[in-house]
């Protein structure tokens, strides 16, 4: 996952209530006759070909972000690319179309129904007869019996990171035939369709020491159109070869190389002819880009006569600073790197006219978490503004416009366009309103230029990880590497300094001194520029804490922080940006609750009421007096969510269980933990005639159609059946 959108790996939580009831909650769409899920806001994009135009054969080398610690999904180390190995070398009964929908998988599955509600709800799995695993045994009741048995939380002998709906199975056993599996649930359960996707042999989980060791580096017995060949660490790669066993379309490509390359060295290595397919951040797809366009591109860097220009340039600034003999040596030095340097770049662009970038939407979305946990942010009059305060309209568009994706906010929490249980239930809070926003903030007793007593030297307000860096103000920065947006109580006649905080997200030192007016006798007359001075309350001012990660992937994050900053800025709550190292951003600041304000993504499930449940469950004691707060970062839950969700988990009518979904999702708007921005960009780079890969959206990669084309021929004018580009 990008650093855009840093992904939640914790499983921890705490506390803050919120009173159930406050809010009226408007009647919702899926209540009436229209479907308010709508269509995925953008496409598939992965150059569809039918596989007669592709070349048998060859080899993808695909851009992963590491060598996973585990092949095992189901451990708590397991990541982005063991999910990539598990696609394409273990059966899945279900898998995602493009509009991230559960389909049934026909290579695995002929049906899949629940077939008894009463007195047990059952569901009848009929498999695949051609089914086999790559030892030549038969997929059946076995397997599913020892992944459950794995899974169900019984045996703490298994190291597992999720267990939800297996713990809901009572038993399993063999239908009618060798080909028919009988799931009997001893409680409902309507993400049924999750289970057994990926699916391992009994090999695998049929005994602790195999589930917890032996699916690490290399899976023995597979059943996909891959296999795995090799997991080498050294070389940083893992190596997918074709499964001479699959009875479904034979894999076009003969391996899948998956290569471990560092984000900003990707650019690079797709030039150098390392990488087929890499995921990319905006300034590399810009490269890409701007190398298709003709030699005479207004970069500076292109074209004949680049390395002159450059170099003069030096030359120019070399003169005007003095030129002894040892600065004359220097800078012919330096001209000879910055040439040598316009050289490579040049080259560079010249290898990327044979790649395109492929765009879409992630399945995830960013969202504004705001801690309810304690401080000012633990009354929800002051959570609700901050939420009323944002224009989300505008950073969707300052994220997506440029790429050229639908500007459009998020609507839930708990689904994305597209998807079955999504709705827009944003109205349950309502839009940005600057006015109500400072009515919720008076309500709360913050009053503008409020008495503010002495305050000492700020402690760190995100440890010792704190980035320290100098801003471009000519004053020394904060000790503790943060920079204030909103302190600085003069009215501003020149340009806003967030501004430049959006374009190069250097920090800058507030202004020191006090609220204006805050030491002056009771009585006097307010200053003439009030509207402009911070909001206080008991001595306080309203600053809040907003931590984000400092690496190089980030700079899409911090400018939306900029944005957002700036807009609380102007209904009177100030802000403290604190960027901090990205190993500990999770850890050390989101999940530990340390931070009053953080930007990072969900995925978006198209199993909600199991897979969201703990994201927004209502922290709960635990035996050791702490209080146990799962997924829930934000720390801010109640009990109408809690038994919506248990509502929706358990009730076997589709339709009525979407319903109580968006009902949860309005009381989670209402409550104002969490503000959904914009769904993700996904961008790839992609060597030209490549195919039936690239930016997948909702939809599940299908393997086996990937490939080159074969010469001369071309990719499909329109989707391919089974990449479809349109849901």
């Amino acid at each position: 996952m990008s650093q855009h959108g840093v992904g939640p790996r914790a499983v921890t939580r705490s506390v803050a209530f919120l009173t159930a009831g406050v809010l009226a909650v408007p009647a919702l769409a899926g209540c009436g006759s229209d479907d308010p899920s709508g269509k995925p806001l953008a496409g598939q994009d992965i150059q569809p070909a039918p596989r007669d135009r592709i070349t048998d054969g060859g080899t993808l080398r695909w851009a992963v972000d590491s060598v996973p610690d585990t092949l095992n999904t189901f451990q708590s180390d397991a990541d982005a690319t063991t999910t990539r190995v598990a696609q394409a070398v273990l059966p899945s009964m279900f898998r995602m179309n493009a509009s991230g929908r559960p389909e049934r998988n026909p290579d695995y599955l002929e049906s899949a129904e629940v077939v008894d509600t009463e007195p047990k709800q059952v569901v009848l799995y009929k498999l695949n007869q051609q089914a086999v695993w790559s030892d030549g045994r038969e997929i059946g009741a076995a397997d599913f019996a020892a992944q459950w048995r794995a899974l169900s939380g019984k045996d703490t002998a298994y190291w597992t990171a999720r267990n939800a709906g297996y713990e809901r199975i009572q038993k399993i056993e063999r239908g009618d035939s060798a080909l028919e599996v009988r799931v009997t649930f001893g409680r409902p359960y309507a993400d049924w369709r999750s289970l057994f996707s990926p699916l391992y042999p009994k090999d695998v989980m049929g005994n602790p020491d195999s589930f917890n060791d032996g699916a690490r580096m290399k899976l023995k017995v597979t059943a996909g159109p891959f296999t795995v060949r090799k997991v080498d660490r050294d070389d940083e790669r893992v190596t997918l070869t074709r499964n001479p066993r699959w009875w479904g379309q034979r894999a076009k490509l003969s391996e899948i190389e998956l290569r471990a390359v560092p984000r900003d060295k990707r650019a690079a290595a797709l030039a150098a002819d390392t990488l087929d397919l890499a995921e990319i951040d905006p300034s590399a797809a810009r490269r890409i880009t701007v190398a298709a366009r003709p030699s005479s591109s207004t970069s500076p860097l292109m074209g004949p006569g680049a390395d002159r220009s450059a170099a003069d340039s030096l030359h120019s600034w070399a003169v005007a600073n003095g030129s002894d003999e040892d600065a004359a040596d220097e800078e012919t030095v330096a001209r000879k790197k910055l040439r040598k340097a316009v050289a490579e770049y040049a080259r560079q662009q010249q290898a990327l006219k044979g790649f395109e970038v492929r765009k879409s939407l992630e399945p995830a979305y960013t969202q504004l978490a705001l801690n309810g946990a304690e401080g000012p942010l633990a009354d929800e009059r002051v959570r609700r503004a901050v939420a009323r305060a944002l224009d989300r309209k505008e950073l969707a568009k300052a994220v997506l416009e440029p790429l050229g994706l639908p500007a459009v906010p998020v609507g839930s929490h708990l689904a994305l366009s597209g998807q079955a249980a999504y709705a827009d239930n944003s109205g349950a809070l309502g839009g940005q309103d600057t006015k109500e926003a400072q009515a919720l903030l008076a309500d709360a007793g913050w009053v503008r230029g409020g008495p503010v007593e002495e305050q000492k030297k700020k402690e760190k307000a995100a440890g010792s990880e704190a980035e320290k860096t100098d801003g471009d103000s000519g004053e020394k920065p904060d000790d503790d590497g943060t920079y204030v947006v909103g302190e600085d109580n003069k009215a501003h006649d020149g340009p806003d300094p967030a501004d430049h905080l959006a374009q190069d997200g250097k920090q800058y030192k507030p202004q020191q001194g006090g609220v204006p007016g805050a030491y002056a006798p009771k009585g006097t007359a307010a200053p003439a520029n009030q509207e402009s001075a911070r909001l206080a309350k008991n001595g306080k001012p309203l600053t809040l804490r907003f931590v984000l990660p400092s690496g190089p992937g980030s700079q899409t994050l911090r400018t939306v922080a900029d944005r957002i900053s700036r807009m609380l800025e102007r209904v009177g709550i100030g802000t403290e940006i604190s960027k901090v190292s990205d190993e500990s951003y999770f850890k050390d600041h989101i999940a530990s609750g340390q931070y009053d304000l953080a930007l990072y993504s969900w995925p978006a499930t198209a199993f909600p009421a199991t897979d969201a449940r703990p994201v927004y469950a209502k922290p709960v004691p635990a035996a050791d007096g702490s209080l146990n707060v799962e997924q829930n970062y934000t720390r801010v839950g109640t009990d109408q969510v809690d038994q919506l969700f248990d509502e929706a988990v358990a009730t076997l009518d589709e339709d009525e269980s979407r319903s109580l979904i968006r009902k949860a999702d309005s009381r989670i708007w209402a409550a104002a933990g969490s503000i959904p921005l914009f769904q993700r960009p996904q961008l790839l780079a992609a060597r030209k005639n490549l195919v039936n890969t690239g930016a997948f959206g909702f939809g599940t990669p299908v393997y086996e159609d990937m490939g080159f084309l074969e010469k001369g021929a071309k990719p499909a004018s329109g989707p391919s059946a089974k990449g479809s580009a349109t849901p």
